[in-house]
Order: C-alpha cells, then structure tokens, then sequence
C-alpha cells in the first residue's frame, strides 16, 4: 500500500473466506462474554481504549497521515475526535435500560435492549481510524461484537485500535480486523453468523451491500456519498462564509461525503464572494501532510487523482470556468515528486445541470452558482438524488431555520459547516443512505428490544 509520495509503504495479506470465518466465529465467542458483563463494566473498559488513544494522539495521527496523505493538523482532530466517540458512548453504555408497563389487574409488561450479536464494520479510506471508532463504540457499548474492514487503501490504523482495545481489557477477538476488497467484504455481508451490517463509502457498492444483507435479513447502515448545498445569503457575514466554504471543500484533499460542494451565492454578493474565496484557496499551503504548515495533502491514490481531474477536464468543456487550482502540484521536496498532488479548483460560471455540479466529484473542487430568491436555492439544492448533508449561512435565523427545514438532507448546518460532534447523530436521506451514527439514535442500530408480557392472574382462554 503507497503512502501519499507513492512509496510502497508495507504489503497486507487479503482475508479470504476462512479468515473471514475465523475473524466471526472468535468475535462470536466474544460477544459470550461481553455482552453478559453489566453496562457499567463495558463502560470502564471503553473508557480505557479512549484514555489510551487519547495518550497516543500524536503517534496514532502520525500513523493516520501516512495512511491516508491528509495533514498532521487534521490527523490530530480526528483522532480526538475519535477518543471522544468512545467516551461518549461509554457513558451511554451504563444508562442502556427498557421500560415497566403496567397492565390491567396487576399484570406488567417490560421490555429489554438487547445486542444484536457480530456486527460487521466497513471503512471507508477518507477517516480510516475516525470511521472504525465511529462504528466500534456504539456496537461495543450496546453490548456487541465487531469485526471491521478497512479500506484496502488505508489498512493500517484499524490494526493499532483493535490493539488499543485489547490493552484495554476487552476479551480476546471481541474486534476483529480482516483485510481486503470488494470480495472480503462478500464474504462478511453474507456469512451467517453476522447480525448487522454498517457501510461507508459509494453508492453502487452501499446497493450491493443492501442486496447482500437482504438475503438474509440483516439491518444495513448505509452512509454513503452526496453532492450538497452550500447557500449564502448576501446578509452572511461575508468573511466567516468564506471560511465556511473552504471548510466545506477543501477539508481532506475534498474527499469528504459530506462536502458543500455546490456553493449557491446569492447574486448581489457573488462577485465579493467569489473572489475572496479564489484569493484564500489559492493560500492554501499544499506539500508534505506531516509538516505543521501544510493544510492540504495528498489525494489517495493515482487513479483517484486522475479521477478528479477529469472531472475538471469535463467541468471546461461544458462552459464551466476554472477560476483557480484545478493543476497537478509538484511540491519542491524532490522526495515527494511522486506525490498525487493537486492545486483546490474553484469553478466559476457553473450551470446546475453539468456534471461537476451533479455528480460526486470526491476532491478539491468547488463549484460556485449564482442565484436570486429564498424559494428558487431550496428548489434547486434539493434537485439531487444525494441528501446527505447542507448548509446556510445567513444572519437572519428565521430565514436559516426555515431554509434547513425545507432542506432534504439529514446534516444541516447553520453559519458553520463540516462539524460533526459525536453527540449529534450523522447520515443521510435519499440515495445518501439511511441509519445513523453517532448520538443516541446510534444506539437503535446496534440494539433491539425485546418485549415481555407478565400475566399476574389466570390465562384468559378463547377455549
């Protein structure tokens, strides 16, 4: 696997169908003992795996920039953000309870939240580690076990987690990690032994999984891509907007689902608008993600690159103007030639029906879109098949919590963009997926509750 200068970086075995079994049947033994132990004991030791990885933040950020090419100032918030994540859901893990019903004449009924057993984990490569505690800590704390796939492009920090939780104290295959592509995650989805099925990643391979699942009736989460609506009203304050919209963009190399990407501006600011966004993107401090200046690193792999480029390729063709970036960047350290660098593109002059304005493009590139009323940006930011996310920046609060209302897409924001606290439940409507992670209601996708009825009196026959 390549690191972002394109050095072969270590080779990992792909798990095929008996490692796969293995990775279960020693996460079902698990499960045995973990999900019999009290909320409370689960809790101690997920608070353990946090205190760990909140010790080893800077070798395991390290460990993540290498993996993936983004910057060590980003690394750094996403494994915070991750420490979080199991703290958080260790403190749910102890307050888990069903409710007492009462019934007629002394009679009660109740119900229990229960696991669902071995729930399968898989990555995506933009938040490698993030993305496998994001998946891990509401499973655990329900009282489940995991086995996780990481992307074949980021395999490595979900290998130091699995080890995190085994020096905290969970029994042994309770979080397992099996290697591989598209064929490994097969043998995962349709193994029987498997309860539930959690996806990041793309559309077509979020449909295949679905399909796979159905077969044997196993609950998906499916957090898959977007195409989201960015909308700035001309009474935002302008410099946090801007800020706003870089954020929206540019935050990984602009390999995050989530993304703002179609930025609609409202005309009377659009000029004002554009070319400070232009003036700060082209400040951006592109080179080697492990120097503490750098802000944007390097895409993931070649192919990707070139992917992304030929959507700028096409974006010129059809009448789109690349108002900055858009080139492949060739840092000075000659150690780093072989990098998949590339200049954060803004494009201008962009029409709602071209295909860098419907389609996932997956990278730095922002497409600015004039328009004029309230009701024809909310129209036209829900003309998408996508809805995984929006934002408005606006000073007028009733007019921003009227817009996000209107909005069809599960992760709105208002004056900020691309903050996603562990708290607040995360996914998408439409072809974005369906589920959540994080928050309470993660709990619902990793539990399910059983219900028992207590007959106080004599059974009440019909015979």
């Amino acid at each position: 696997f390549k690191t972002c200068p394109g050095r072969m970086l270590c080779k990992l075995p792909c798990s095929g169908e008996k490692e796969v079994d293995l990775a279960v049947q020693s996460a079902k033994a698990a499960f045995k003992i973990w999900s019999q132990m009290s909320g409370m004991e689960r809790c101690r030791v997920m608070l353990e795996a946090a205190r760990i990885i909140r010790e080893q933040r800077e070798e395991i950020a390290t460990m993540e920039t290498i993996n993936n090419g983004k910057s060590i100032f980003e690394a750094r918030v996403d494994i915070d953000v991750s420490w979080q994540c199991l703290e958080y859901y260790a403190g749910l893990a102890g307050s888990l309870a069903g409710e007492h019903i009462q019934l007629p004449g002394g009679s009660f009924g109740y119900t229990r939240r229960e696991p669902l057993g071995v729930c399968v984990g898989i990555g995506a490569w933009n938040y490698p580690f993030q993305i496998a505690c994001w998946k891990s800590g509401p499973a655990l704390a329900c009282g489940n076990a995991m086995v996780f796939k990481p992307s074949p492009f980021t395999p490595i920090s979900a290998v130091r987690l699995a080890e995190i939780f085994t020096e905290a104290g969970v029994p042994k295959g309770l979080f397992n990690v099996v290697q591989g592509g598209a064929a490994t995650g097969q043998f995962l989805c349709q193994h029987p032994d498997v309860a539930k099925i959690s996806f990041t990643g793309s559309v077509p391979t979020g449909m295949k999984i679905m399909e796979m699942a159905a077969k044997g009736i196993k609950p998906v989460t499916l957090e898959l891509g977007g195409k989201s609506p960015l909308i700035i009203f001309s009474d935002s304050d302008l410099d946090n907007a801007v800020k706003g919209a870089l954020m929206a963009n540019f935050l990984t190399q602009g390999e995050v689902c989530c993304n703002g990407t179609r930025v609609f501006v409202e005309r009377k600011i659009l000029d004002t608008f554009t070319k400070e966004v232009v003036k700060r993107t082209q400040k951006i401090k592109i080179g080697d993600p492990l120097l503490e200046d750098t802000r944007m690193g390097a895409l993931i792999n070649r192919p990707h690159l070139n992917r992304v480029q030929g959507f700028i390729k096409q974006a010129k063709e059809q009448g789109a103007e690349v108002l900055c970036g858009g080139d492949l960047y060739v840092p000075d350290d000659p150690k780093l030639k072989n990098g998949y660098y590339m200049r954060p593109c803004v494009l201008g002059n962009c029409k709602d029906d071209m295909t860098c304005v419907k389609e996932e493009i997956f990278g730095p590139v922002m497409a600015i879109l004039p328009f004029d009323t309230e009701e024809e940006v909310v129209e036209r930011a829900n003309a998408t098949k996508f809805g995984l996310a929006g934002g408005v920046f606006t000073r007028d609060i009733q007019k921003a919590h009227r817009v996000v209302a209107a909005l069809k897409a599960g992760m709105c924001f208002i004056n900020n963009y691309n903050s996603s606290p562990v708290e607040l439940p995360f996914g998408g409507y439409k072809f974005s997926g369906f589920g959540r992670e994080n928050g309470r209601a993660a709990i619902e996708y990793y539990s399910q509750l059983k219900t028992v009825c207590v007959e106080m009196g004599d059974v009440e026959s019909v015979f």
